[in-house]
């Protein structure tokens, strides 16, 4: 995870030697000011491989003999890879250990990871203060290296901790230090290179981003002798340069040059892009700023109003969850979980399944903020105005239940069995999901989905979790009903109306977040060793099920061979949404695409449409070309 330079250097500006800082959201970090320098080289790391063939075919060289000779030990209870995420709540101790910066990095992918270094500490007492502070974390790790020295008081601190807490140990270098750690029965990763490489493949390892196949090449204590290891298993989205999965880097230069014509041009102020795989994230990179003429640089892990996209991370997956359990039939009406659609004559006989398709002959979109009136409103919280909106902006008590969804039932419709494309369709999912769940739609989905799949991000109502500086705006002045900015609030009226979240919008969510749920998607339902949904659910709503659009149930498909491109295939799926996020999976190809951007800032009034220069499909057709071309030249060779 990035460690935005600017940020950094304020923190550390204004903190004392060895205080606790939190220099990336999700990661905190409690390093002596000496670390600075290594902390300031790792952003490159983590941001995105560099975008050069020559240097990263040695950097996969490096990869690859780092993959090779990495060993687990001490796993005979499967603990490795870690396969609960709920919950989880993982600090790393590092002592002396060479390359802290880039494993925090990469474990912080995986879950919010708090970091503290044991240099300059010796004595008990400072080591019994540091053991307290570990109280709450479930998962430490331990990084050592073969210089690090296991003075009394040390061995004692780790002993404790061990003693009490869920422990892995991480070992580079100089193995000799395993006969230190032969009497604790937990699991240890030891691989002999001590490089940069080698630190984020022991992270990859702990959370099964790789797998792990070497055997000691030498015995160092009865408790680690030679030929001992572990075979652990790839359950998760690793991390690699493009050459890992033959894609050519100088294939994908290009995109740098496209989004910064697209930021020059207004089509965005920020963009982040995501590309991965055969279960490798290749490309991750930010542009831009939050707003043009901002001082807030876009991050990898900034969080993007979803918009549309909401469809299918939330409400869709909702209802295949309800599928797979049979506990709805999209063959059944809509009415039959909702009763007051029954007096809704248009609607009452209209099936999950039409909805699902936008077949169902609903209008559009409804123009909510049309139906306010000054005594609606309020810039003050109440318990007569209880819906927050915006910043200072509340909305009066039941005003969905007594305004917007009579408003909703009322809607005139006359295409049923045409597709039009109806933010109403999932309006109505959502309220059949929390019909038969008995629970709020952004409640189940975390529940079901979010936190067992490790999101870090993912989630409706982002103001209640995350400082605004993480979230990019999507407005400088919404002039449908707010008028103001608005940050970390959905931008989509009737979603902010209803309270924030609804079936077609409230979604907000990061790129790697995304790129974990995706790649679920298309590891047919499964990822992390967990089973999400069963293959044929995901088949079944990703597929074409319309007789008269290429829709599938709730996901979008290729139109036509303009957009996304002419290397798409039949199997691809995805969504865009309004604010200019875009997510789409190849099956034939086994990528995942993530694209966040806000190019609704500053007015999505005014610039909606504007920019001829449409990003997403572009990128997309970027990334579908140096996958196919690549395949081209290794298939020529």
């Amino acid at each position: 995870m990035l460690i935005p330079i600017h940020r950094l250097i304020l923190q550390f500006n204004y903190h004392h030697p060895g205080e606790r800082v939190n220099c990336s959201p999700g990661l905190k970090i409690f390093w002596p000011m000496k670390k600075l320098i290594v902390v300031l080289w790792v952003c490159s790391f983590a941001t995105a491989f560099a975008q050069n063939h020559a240097i990263n075919q040695q950097k996969l060289a490096n990869i690859r003999q780092a993959e090779q000779s990495v060993v687990v030990l001490n796993n005979s209870g499967g603990y490795l890879p870690v396969k609960n995420m709920e919950g989880l709540k993982v600090a790393n101790v590092h002592a002396g250990f060479d390359f802290a910066p880039v494993f925090d990095s990469i474990a912080n992918k995986y879950s919010t990871v708090t970091s503290f270094n044991t240099d300059g500490i010796t004595g008990t007492e400072a080591f019994n203060a540091l053991h307290d502070k570990l109280k709450l974390y479930n998962l430490i790790v331990f990084t050592i290296s073969g210089h690090t020295r296991f003075t009394p008081a040390f061995l004692a601190f780790v002993n404790d901790v061990a003693a009490l807490h869920q422990v892995v140990f991480v070992l580079a270098g100089d193995g000799k230090n395993l006969t230190r750690l032969d009497k604790i029965q937990a699991p240890a990763i030891y691989y002999p290179n001590n490089t940069s490489e080698g630190a984020s493949i022991a992270a990859q390892v702990i959370f099964g981003g790789v797998g792990a196949t070497a055997k000691l090449a030498a015995g160092y204590s009865p408790g680690f002798k030679q030929g001992s290891g572990y075979t652990t298993t790839k359950i998760r989205l690793g991390y690699s340069v493009p050459e890992a999965v033959a894609v050519n880097s100088d294939r994908l230069a290009g995109i740098d040059s496209l989004i910064k014509a697209g930021i020059a041009a207004h089509a965005a102020p920020s963009v982040v892009v995501l590309l991965a795989k055969d279960g490798q994230v290749i490309f991750q990179k930010a542009y831009g700023k939050h707003t043009y003429d901002g001082t807030e640089v876009t991050q990898p892990d900034d969080i993007f109003d979803m918009a549309s996209v909401t469809k299918v991370t939330a409400t869709t997956p909702a209802i295949m969850r309800l599928y797979d359990q049979k506990a709805i039939n999209i063959d059944s009406p809509i009415s039959k979980y909702i009763a007051l659609v029954r007096d809704a004559p248009d609607k009452r006989d209209v099936k999950i399944k039409e909805a699902l398709l936008h077949e169902a002959g609903f209008t559009p979109y409804i123009k909510f903020y049309e139906q306010l009136k000054p005594t609606d409103m309020s810039r003050d919280s109440s318990a007569a105005y209880p819906t927050k909106v915006a910043d200072g902006y509340y909305l009066r008590a039941n005003y969905f239940n007594e305004v917007m969804w009579p408003v909703t039932l009322k809607s005139e419709g006359h295409t049923r069995g045409k597709f039009v494309y109806s933010d109403i369709s999932m309006y109505m999912m959502k309220e059949v999901v929390e019909e038969v769940t008995h629970t709020k739609l952004n409640d189940f989905v975390n529940a079901e989905f979010y936190r067992p799949l490790g999101l870090q991000a993912t989630g409706f109502l982002p103001r209640n979790r995350f400082d605004k500086i993480r979230i990019v705006p999507t407005t400088e002045n919404d002039n449908w009903f707010r008028n103001m900015l608005v940050q970390g609030y959905v931008n989509d009226p009737g979603s902010a109306m209803a309270g924030g979240v609804e079936g077609h919008a409230g979604l907000f969510a990061n790129a790697n977040d995304l790129a974990i749920f995706y790649q679920m998607l298309l590891n047919q339902g499964v990822y992390g060793g967990k089973t999400y949904f069963n293959p044929g659910t995901v088949k079944t709503f990703t597929s074409r099920q319309s007789k008269v659009s290429h829709r599938g149930y709730g996901y979008d498909r290729r139109a036509d061979k303009r957009e996304p491109g002419d290397y798409c295939s039949e199997q691809a799926f995805g969504h865009s949404g309004y604010t200019g996020t875009y997510v789409w999976v190849d099956p034939q190809y086994n990528l995942v695409y993530i694209f966040l951007s806000n190019k609704t800032y500053p007015d999505d009034g005014k610039t909606f449409g504007v920019s001829k220069i449409n990003l997403r499909p572009k990128v997309l057709d970027m990334y579908y070309k140096a996958i196919v071309d690549g395949r081209a030249v290794v298939e020529k060779k």
